[in-house]
């Protein structure tokens, strides 16, 4: 379900995902196919670890990362649930194909260091 409640998304971000929800922050977000795809991604990652996992695992690895790269912003794009969100985002069948925990090859992938023109927390 995609909601628009801009002062529960965080500063700096445009959406947020907290399952079974999606939160923007701006309405024109709603037709935005590559952002609610990215979102969508991440419901799904949710859903396999029986969303509490997702979290747990989420915010340990934003700590690791954190400590990785000294910068939020890399940490935040560095975390394997974002890679993959990132990578497929724009992959609009992507969801259909996707395999199971496929998160987890993202762990060891490249580090992403470059600015997108959007940001998600989830």
């Amino acid at each position: 379900m995609i909601i628009v409640l801009k002062y529960m998304v965080p500063k700096g971000y445009s959406g947020i995902t907290l399952f079974p929800f999606v939160i923007l922050n701006d309405e024109q977000l709603k037709t935005n196919c590559v952002f609610i795809n990215h979102e969508q991604i991440h419901l799904k990652q949710q859903l396999e670890l029986l969303v509490v996992f997702f979290y747990l695992f989420y915010g340990v690895e934003f700590v690791i990362r954190l400590f990785q790269y000294k910068s939020w912003y890399l940490a935040y794009r560095n975390i394997s649930f974002e890679r993959e969100a990132f990578a497929n985002e724009f992959d609009l069948d992507y969801l259909t194909h996707r395999r199971f925990w496929s998160f987890l090859k993202y762990l060891r992938s490249h580090d992403i260091s470059v600015k997108s023109k959007h940001k998600s927390k989830n």
